[in-house]
């Protein structure tokens, strides 16, 4: 508690620049998640996609962030636990918001696509650990999350996977691709519309009080898919389409669907991952603002989640080209079909892990995507080398996050005196 009174000024002030670090790495790392099979497929320039990424992420992350900060990022170590002793509270957070700056950092200098959610839990572990001892951290979800690890990748697969090869049998590869085009391709459209809603709806838009039942969601996205659809009907009719050997037509059609795709993943993806960065930011500066008094559920100020959408935005535009090109290059060829399939097993899963309770990586999900749709062309067309060097990343993110949490607490507390 004294260390609290007589350093507070300087704990506030790392904990907005770690945190803003923080931010910054998942601004780096994870915005990959959308765009990187846009700009694989050439739907978009890296350039475009990192303006759209930014728009979408920034107002996910400022207008519906996370609007509570309840048991420190998704229940992984309650900080009553830290009642008598705030100042390992605070130290704690800082060491794990460090920490996952550091990780993420070098995860991007290699291009390793890793989650941001898994390297924040990591972190905090790490410093539960070495405060509290093994019963502070709640294993159970520390199982489900690696479980999600084959489970999350393997769904978005195989929906993309089903995805890609109907698009391909009914479309690409019909007597008259043109005609199965104005045919199939509403249908297409009508999943664009459904999952794009159910996507702003169960991840974008819960922090803002808008949490509707899965029914009420169901509902309103089956609207919007048929909006969708129709429009598309509409467009088609009076569009001129010519026959074209490479279907560059039909491909630019997908490439259309693709962006909007993007554009609800950025959002959703802003809106619940600058938590990681947030979170524990805010749990700091709670304690700081209540004199070491810890408070289990407080708002989260605007000004934090202005810090937390800032510092997304400046990591995408700074460093987010390496990951971007893993995800959409290095691991198989992306033409806007292959990638719309990736990008619509990576959303399903989403929605359907939001429904359930399952914590899953968005990462995970798109990379398994991009698998799925690999596997559909050939095994031949998958860069095994490349998956193997992200699921190695992928494996050692928990324990690396953990590692540099501990190695931070302690200078944190050796230069504090704590």
């Amino acid at each position: 508690m004294q260390i609290i009174a007589q350093h507070a000024d300087l704990l506030m002030i790392l904990a907005i620049l770690f945190g803003f670090f923080m931010a910054w790495g998942v601004g780096a790392n994870d915005v990959a998640n959308a765009m990187g099979t846009s700009v694989g497929s050439k739907a978009l320039t890296i350039k475009q996609a990192i303006l759209i990424a930014m728009v979408f992420e920034f107002c996910g992350a400022y207008l519906a962030g996370s609007d509570v900060t309840s048991t420190i990022r998704k229940g992984i170590v309650d900080p009553m636990l830290y009642e008598d002793a705030p100042d390992q509270l605070a130290f704690g957070m800082l060491a794990s918001l460090l920490a996952a700056g550091v990780w993420l950092l070098l995860a991007s200098i290699k291009g390793w696509p890793v989650s941001t959610t898994h390297t924040i839990v990591g972190a905090l572990v790490g410093f539960a650990l070495v405060t509290v001892g093994a019963d502070a951290v709640s294993w159970g979800k520390i199982t489900t999350i690696v479980l999600s690890w084959l489970a999350s990748p393997l769904l978005a697969g195989t929906i993309a996977f089903v995805v890609y090869l109907s698009a391909k049998k009914l479309i690409m590869d019909a007597a008259d691709p043109l005609a199965s085009g104005r045919k199939y391709i509403p249908v297409y459209v009508f999943l664009v519309g459904f999952m794009i809603t159910m996507v702003t709806l169960v991840k974008g838009l819960k922090h803002m009080g808008i949490d509707h039942s899965i029914q009420t969601c169901l509902i309103y996205s089956s609207i919007a898919g048929a909006i969708f659809s129709l429009i598309s009907i509409a467009l088609l009719k009076k569009r001129e389409l010519h026959d074209d050997p490479n279907h560059s037509e039909l491909e630019a059609i997908f490439a259309i669907l693709m962006v909007f795709t993007a554009c609800a993943m950025a959002f959703a993806h802003g809106s619940n991952d600058v938590a990681n960065a947030v979170g524990p930011m805010a749990a700091v500066i709670n304690v700081l603002q209540h004199n070491g008094e810890i408070v289990s559920k407080s708002p989260v100020p605007a000004w934090v989640l202005l810090i937390g959408a800032v510092g997304i935005v400046v990591g995408l535009a700074t460093y987010g080209a390496r990951v971007i090109a893993t995800i959409g290059t290095k691991i198989t060829e992306l033409t806007p079909s292959r990638g719309f399939a990736a990008e619509m097993g990576a959303a399903a899963t989403v929605v359907l892990a939001s429904f359930t309770g399952i914590p899953v990586s968005t990462t995970q999900t798109l990379v398994g995507g991009v698998l799925g749709v690999g596997i559909a062309m050939g095994a031949s067309s998958v860069d095994m080398k490349v998956v193997g060097g992200i699921v190695s990343s992928w494996l050692v993110t928990l324990p690396a996050g953990a590692l540099f949490s501990i190695i931070f607490y302690y200078l944190l507390t050796a230069l504090f005196g704590g």
